[in-house]
């Protein structure tokens, strides 16, 4: 029986280098000469954090990070984004959250999301995934692209282990 798993998990090496393209847009873009203007990516945390001189500045390099992950495939929908705070004397600092991981909630969404769909298979959620089975392997892609394309997901879901 067809099956695959669906993950919501971001791609850390094309992350990596938006990341990378970003910094050299930064450094090559006149109105950032002389500033310590910067995109990190703190792994453990899985946060990225924007520093600039002034919030116009920090929407900049927001801007071009969005730019950049649009180029390399990946999606701002598994990022949670803060406002833009003071970090110091003239700098602004905004933090982007990976959301990776269905939690309770997402689990719940899930679940009516598939109900909704009328999907005639089989799914069930086990350690950090959940696994889809049908007869037919054109209903799991109708299924992956309702759930990847419908309004309220907010997660950035990939498909994983696709089996015939």
């Amino acid at each position: 029986m067809p099956s695959f798993d669906l993950v919501s998990k971001i791609n850390e090496m094309e992350l990596a280098n938006a990341l990378q393209n970003t910094e050299k847009q930064i450094q090559g873009r006149f109105d950032f000469k002389g500033s310590d203007a910067k995109a990190d990516y703190k792994e453990k945390e899985k946060v990225i954090e924007i520093v600039a001189e002034g919030e116009m500045k920090v929407k900049a390099i927001l801007d071009i990070l969005r730019t950049n992950m649009g180029k390399r495939g990946i999606s701002t929908k598994g990022m949670k984004e803060s406002e833009i705070t003071s970090s110091g004397l003239k700098n602004k600092k905004l933090t982007l959250t990976l959301v990776t991981g269905f939690d309770k909630d997402a689990q719940k969404l899930m679940n009516r999301l598939i109900k909704e769909s009328g999907f005639k298979g089989k799914s069930q959620y086990m350690d950090e995934k959940y696994r889809i089975e049908s007869k037919s392997i054109d209903e799991l892609q109708a299924l992956f692209q309702f759930l990847r394309t419908h309004k309220e997901m907010n997660l950035e879901l990939n498909m994983e282990n696709m089996k015939r």
